[in-house]
């Protein structure tokens, strides 16, 4: 019988893509876990959208996070040899916001998450999505990475989640609540 559990995290380490182990709260483990949640978090949403076009842009952000995931459990010296986000990553996520942007309006104000349910999930995926970036903004500062087209795809992530939030409110016919009042 295959067992679904090994014990090795039993100590408070993981493995990465290399033979190093790291504590459980490692900066790159951080970066990992939010990249996860993330990648759970757009699946959640693609479950609940009925659009087929909103569906297959997500399941494509959905396998390139894993790749990009790699890269992040990989060390410096290995890391190359699980590249694959590039700027071609970076531009197809532009090419999804345009697309999609094209058939919602920009709200003039703040909006609040919650009009349809593939909304609100697209929603907490940008938030999730948000922290993965600032975590991965940490490694590269930190010179734990070298790849600054991963961030530059996590921000463009972000706001293809939000386009789609908008776009999942008007699918679903609902209006997207705007925070009223002064800003800053």
């Amino acid at each position: 019988m295959k067992k679904f559990y090994t014990r090795k995290g039993d100590d408070g380490r993981t493995d990465t893509l290399s033979k190093i182990r790291l504590p459980k709260y490692h900066p790159r483990i951080e970066a990992l876990g939010a990249l996860d949640e993330a990648t759970a978090t757009l699946g959640l949403a693609r479950s609940l959208s009925d659009s087929p076009k909103v569906n297959a842009s997500l399941l494509k952000v959905q396998r390139d996070l894993y790749a990009l995931m790699a890269e992040v459990a990989a060390t410096p010296e290995n890391a190359a040899k699980f590249r694959t986000i590039n700027i071609d990553s970076v531009s197809w996520l532009e090419e999804q916001i345009d697309i999609f942007s094209e058939a919602i309006e920009m709200p003039k104000e703040f909006i609040l998450p919650g009009e349809s349910r593939a909304g609100g999930a697209l929603s907490v995926a940008r938030a999730v999505t948000r922290r993965a970036e600032r975590r991965i903004a940490e490694l590269l500062d930190t010179d734990e990475l070298e790849n600054t087209e991963l961030l530059r795809y996590l921000n463009r992530l972000s706001s293809l989640c939000f386009v789609l939030e908008l776009a999942e409110n008007q699918f679903d016919g609902k209006e997207t609540q705007m925070v009223k009042g002064r800003h800053g």
